[in-house]
């Protein structure tokens, strides 16, 4: 019963009164029954979110078949195994430090996660929380992300490679697209544009998170100084992932591929 509590709550926006005639419980219990089911998910599997070596079966062998996806969907790169990318989530207004939560680009308070999303559906990685203000290169730097690549993304004779937005750096393990200016050569153009095309999958996969938990995307809600956000958003990753083993999503249906079984992904 905690379980199907703290998805009503996540997929519901309203307030916790609301919920008491659905389950019978006052106000109060609801909010501890939430946060002790939270706490549960997040202690047994943020590890999941945290480290791609945690991921076993991230093996060589899935990794040519996400390649082979994305490239069979008109990728120019034969190699590539997933999308990195920032996302800034919305919040309500903190009463202090609000210059270090508040986005110019995006102008609203939030704080910013980076994430990878692989072919099948699945966020593999889920770095963060930062605060707004922090640009999607310094995250790179600061995640420690290469050096997992370095571990899960590197084989004696096969090399695989993210891609990601004018944000990250050109380096072995990633790649972004050209300078978008004016007389840049036809190659280079048809490079951005067959990578732009399989690389809406990461918009799909945060689209999913926000559907299915309506919570998380309501800004009134993300109170930075009464909740635990971070958590709370990365448990919803972390669900959402485990709808996806389910019941598959838009992405893996766009590539043609199949999740990894709910055991397997757990661990279990």
């Amino acid at each position: 019963m905690g379980l199907c509590i703290l998805l009503r709550r996540l997929a519901y926006p309203g307030r916790l009164k609301d919920l008491q005639l659905l389950f019978g419980l006052s106000p109060q219990s609801l909010s501890q029954i939430i946060n002790h089911m939270q706490n549960l998910i997040a202690n047994n599997f943020m590890h999941l979110l945290d480290d791609l070596r945690n991921l076993p079966w991230l093996n060589l062998q899935r990794m040519h078949m996400y390649a082979d996806a994305i490239h069979g969907r008109g990728a120019a790169i034969s190699n590539c195994w997933g999308f990195i990318d920032g996302t800034a989530r919305p919040i309500c207004r903190p009463s202090i430090h609000q210059e270090e939560y508040y986005s110019g680009h995006k102008r609203f308070h939030c704080v910013k996660y980076q994430s990878v999303i692989c072919p099948d559906g699945m966020i593999t990685s889920l770095k963060g929380a930062y605060v707004g203000r922090r640009h999607d290169a310094g995250i790179f730097r600061e995640s420690n992300l290469y050096a997992e690549l370095q571990d899960v993304a590197v084989f004696p004779d096969h090399r695989f490679i993210l891609y990601g937005d004018h944000a990250y750096p050109i380096m072995d393990l990633l790649l972004c697209p050209f300078p978008n200016r004016q007389g840049i050569p036809i190659y280079q153009q048809h490079f951005n544009e067959s990578m732009s095309a399989v690389r809406i999958a990461v918009e799909w996969g945060f689209q999913k998170v926000t559907s299915q938990f309506a919570f998380l995307d309501f800004r009134k809600n993300q109170k930075l100084l009464l909740q635990d956000i971070e958590s709370m958003y990365k448990v919803g990753i972390l669900l959402s992932n485990c709808h996806t083993t389910l019941y598959g999503s838009q992405t893996n249906q766009f590539f043609h591929l199949v999740p990894p079984v709910l055991e397997e992904y757990l661990g279990n």
